[in-house]
């Protein structure tokens, strides 16, 4: 995969060409989690194409969005946010564009009054933001992470069977563009 593939960003495709080797992240949140599946992922986002990094956040993001407060469930917001993430994987519109979108659909969480509508919101907007810098795919999944923990009291077997949903949607990408 050339760098343009790799990342639509200048400066991530400069880190991306100078990189020596891969160092995992840590995570901004603090979060229940089974680190081995975290660190599985992040292996994998790092071989997508930003095109299917994507395309995987939105919907690592999107399952998450039931869980919002019920006066921002069917918020236009949500569907803008889809569409224009959409055209920017389309390559229709620019960063700048998707960015401006990015602002507005981060509302939903500044508007949530649950902290599990304020994770969902998150989620989803950091899935949106994709479109712009890839590290936003891998932050949008630590929050649907967060999400599984508030609504069940921590359990690390939630937030591993999240884990687990979101390698089985990088296979599903994969294969289907395989």
């Amino acid at each position: 995969m050339n760098l343009e593939e790799y990342a639509w960003n200048k400066h991530e495709q400069k880190m991306k060409a100078e990189q020596k080797e891969y160092k995992y992240s840590s995570p901004k949140i603090k979060m229940i989690d089974n680190v081995e599946l975290r660190n599985e992922i992040e292996v994998a986002l790092e071989k997508m194409p930003q095109k299917f990094l994507a395309q995987w956040a939105l919907k690592v993001a999107a399952a998450n969005l039931t869980h919002l407060d019920s006066h921002l469930r069917n918020d236009p917001r949500i569907n803008l946010g889809k569409e224009t993430l959409k055209k920017r994987i389309d390559g229709s519109i620019s960063a700048y564009e998707l960015r401006n979108v990015g602002f507005v659909v981060n509302e939903l969480a500044k508007e949530s009054k649950s902290d599990v509508s304020k994770y969902s919101a998150r989620s989803f907007a950091q899935a949106i933001a994709t479109g712009h810098m890839r590290g936003h795919a891998l932050v949008s999944s630590d929050y649907a992470i967060k999400v599984q923990n508030l609504i069940t009291k921590n359990s690390l077997a939630a937030s591993t069977n999240e884990r687990e949903r979101q390698l089985k949607i990088i296979e599903e990408l994969m294969n289907k563009h395989s």
